[in-house]
């Protein structure tokens, strides 16, 4: 087994100017004790991504989900492949996961998952903080179309696994 230096599983710190937000709150009629486990297995997340990105996850499986999990991928950006490692940095199992970069195409990136049962079903959240290495002209050219893609592929793919619809605005940006 690979043995990282901490330089290599420390998330970058959150700067002071985020580039941007992105939310999106989803509804299923499904328990959340059902929902969780396919959010708890990082395997999933080849299905919650879409094609054109070229994923692939390189930590073998199978990949224990806990705070301090490191989890390496292989993306393709504008058909440039970069690596991608991710740190789970909170783990509150069925409730919420929190994975931050350590290496990868953002300067910084923070993605909250959550879970919250409601009398309708299960409220499934996801809040991205990010920030490009090119700041507020990389995200209005590049960045936030490329996240409006990927949760829009993501909708669809809850949707079809899960009957989710989303609540309020499909996709929030901010900043």
């Amino acid at each position: 087994m690979r043995t990282e230096s901490p330089m290599e599983t420390k998330p970058r710190s959150r700067p002071t100017k985020l580039t941007g937000v992105v939310e999106r709150r989803m509804l299923t009629t499904r328990a959340r004790d059902e929902v969780f486990p396919f959010f708890a297995d990082a395997a999933n997340l080849a299905r919650l991504t879409p094609d054109w990105l070229k994923f692939s996850i390189v930590t073998p499986s199978p990949i224990e989900m806990r705070e301090g999990a490191v989890i390496d991928y292989r993306i393709s950006l504008h058909g440039l492949p970069m690596k991608w490692r991710t740190l789970i940095t909170l783990w509150e199992p069925p409730f919420r996961f929190v994975d931050e970069q350590v290496r990868g195409p953002y300067r910084y990136w923070r993605h909250e998952h959550t879970f919250e049962e409601t009398s309708e079903g299960t409220l499934m959240g996801d809040r991205v903080e990010y920030a490009t290495p090119f700041g507020a002209f990389s995200d209005r050219l590049l960045v936030r179309r490329q996240l409006r893609r990927i949760f829009d592929y993501r909708a669809v793919v809850m949707k079809d696994l899960f009957q989710a619809e989303p609540v309020e605005q499909p996709l929030a940006f901010s900043r």
